[in-house]
């Protein structure tokens, strides 16, 4: 059974609460089940990865976090809510 959510992916928003407030991306991923989403670009947090054959030296990788669905608004309604 899906869970509803007010953001789809492919969508455009702002964030409107957090460290990244203010800012504008585009939904990769939703996360249903935790209602997060992963937006291009935002909450960006380092992972290291273990040294493998493809990748001898090991790396500290820069990717996207999460986001909580609540505190993300698209950004059509948002401009026009700037627009009044």
């Amino acid at each position: 059974m899906a869970i509803k959510t007010h953001v789809k992916k492919g969508d455009e928003i702002v964030v409107l609460a957090g460290r990244e407030k203010g800012k504008r991306g585009k939904v990769l991923q939703l996360l249903p089940k935790k209602n997060r989403a992963i937006v291009e670009g935002l909450m960006m947090i380092k992972r290291h990865e273990r040294k493998t054959e493809d990748n001898p030296e090991g790396q500290i990788a820069e990717r996207e976090g999460s986001i909580h669905m609540s505190n993300l608004m698209l950004a059509s309604k948002w401009d026009a809510r700037q627009a009044k």
